[in-house]
């Protein structure tokens, strides 16, 4: 196995005056209520160097046994032309046991999972999709098996109850996952290939190994629930802290629901993965390396996506990705006609699982496709496709280690917003002027 070369970065771009515009690829939280950072601890296996430094960090990584589950397949090993799509559940744990309790501050006992992200790699490895599942969103929960094999009785609520029941039943934090994955999946018809949890530690690891990262903030935010979170309009570069915060603030923050909020995450997400492509990460191995055991240090897997042979291949095999090639959407919701605090999963939720079922894109229409003209020979067909709605941007792509320049100018149309549209990481979704 050989390191690449970390010595030659790419051209980053000064900003310019001017209005700047914040530009997304999201979501991992992680923690609490930021999942979406733990679709960072997997979207950086993939850049330059970190696919390898995980062998040598491969033992951070808590490994959870998924022993009950007598009826998930023995997992292959990925690599660049495996052929295969891969779905992992990325959850956040509210847990606030050892240092989480001084970062989280109380709660009620037991465990859940705020945040919920289904991570779709595409068998070409050509792309991924993050998709956001509302906690409050009014599902059927299945009887689940858990870790120790016990079975929990169905049952009817919110969706982040799945994990609840599962780690009260179980007894540990892999059962929630597990109870969360057997609920997703009667759901939605996806097969779950395995799960990541996150803390909050884990969180704010990630952002200062980096250096803290930059969030426009369009209105002033002031969220005394959030630790008393006070940021004023335009340009912050956030530390770990400051950024749990931003990512768990409900209350005084936009219309003060938990979708609102993903929208948030996804901005906050997206600000950490064009921070780890930056040239001045990439070019740093002594930075990369740091962030890539804050990852692989903050996480709980199931035992057989930890394995180190399987994270390597996996991680190789997406060493491609650029942010464009990511794209962030929430699951399709309306209000609960009889609970005004949950939504529900509209009709158009239905042709999103469709599309991860055939590993096509997130806003692929069949209908539409069968309509269109054929791609003459040699065209691209829908693969990736063009625009927002199908998940990918009309920006140009831009080479790893190269820097997005945030302070292009674009219009009113061309911002994207973040839990309610689909966008990549190469679309703009707030300007501070």
């Amino acid at each position: 196995m050989t390191f690449p070369d970390f010595s030659t970065p790419g051209a980053g771009q000064d900003p310019e005056s001017g209005p700047a515009h914040a530009r997304v690829l999201s979501r991992a939280g992680g923690t609490s209520r930021v999942v979406a950072l733990a679709v960072t601890a997997v979207l950086v296996l993939g850049v330059a160097g970190a696919w390898a430094a995980v062998a040598r960090w491969g033992m951070n990584i808590d490994r959870a046994s998924t022993s009950g589950l007598t009826n998930r397949p023995e997992k292959v090993i990925p690599d660049p032309s495996e052929g295969e799509p891969v779905n992992l559940l990325v959850m956040g744990s509210d847990s606030r046991e050892g240092e989480n309790g001084n970062i989280g501050g109380t709660t009620s006992g037991g465990q859940r999972s705020d945040t919920t992200i289904l991570l779709h790699v595409s068998a070409d490895r050509s792309r991924i999709e993050a998709i956001s599942i509302p906690r409050d969103s009014t599902v059927e929960i299945p009887s689940c098996v858990t870790t120790g094999g016990e079975s929990t009785a169905p049952s009817y609520g919110k969706f982040n109850g799945a994990f609840a029941i599962g780690a009260s039943v179980g007894g540990d934090t892999a059962s929630g996952a597990l109870c969360a994955m057997q609920t997703v999946e009667a759901l939605t018809g996806v097969y779950l290939d395995g799960f990541v949890v996150i803390d909050f530690q884990g969180f704010q690891r990630m952002i200062d190994a980096v250096g803290g990262v930059e969030i426009c903030v369009e209105e002033e935010i002031y969220a005394p629930k959030a630790n008393d979170l006070h940021l004023t309009a335009g340009l912050h570069t956030l530390d770990g802290s400051t950024a749990l915060d931003f990512a768990r603030a409900r209350y005084g923050v936009g219309d003060g629901s938990d979708t609102s909020r993903i929208g948030r995450q996804q901005e906050l997400l997206a600000s950490l993965v064009r921070t780890v492509f930056s040239a001045e990460t990439l070019a740093d191995p002594a930075k990369t390396l740091r962030f890539v055991d804050a990852v692989t240090s903050s996480m709980t897997m199931d035992e057989q996506t930890a394995r180190i042979d399987y994270l390597t291949g996996l991680a190789y095999s997406l060493r491609g990705l650029r942010p464009e090639t990511v794209t962030f959407v929430t699951v399709p919701w309306g209000s609960d006609p009889y609970n005004s605090s949950n939504v529900v999963w509209t009709d158009e939720a239905a042709l999103l699982w469709e599309n991860i079922q055939q590993d096509r894109p997130v806003g692929h229409d069949p209908a539409a496709a069968s309509t269109a003209p054929a791609a003459a020979e040699g065209e691209q067909g829908d693969v990736a496709g063009t625009s927002a709605e199908s998940g990918a941007s009309d920006a140009p792509t831009t080479p790893a280690g190269e820097n997005i320049d945030s302070t292009a100018s674009a219009s009113a149309d061309d911002v994207k917003e973040p839990g309610k549209e689909a966008f990549t990481g190469a679309d703009t979704t707030a300007v501070c002027g």
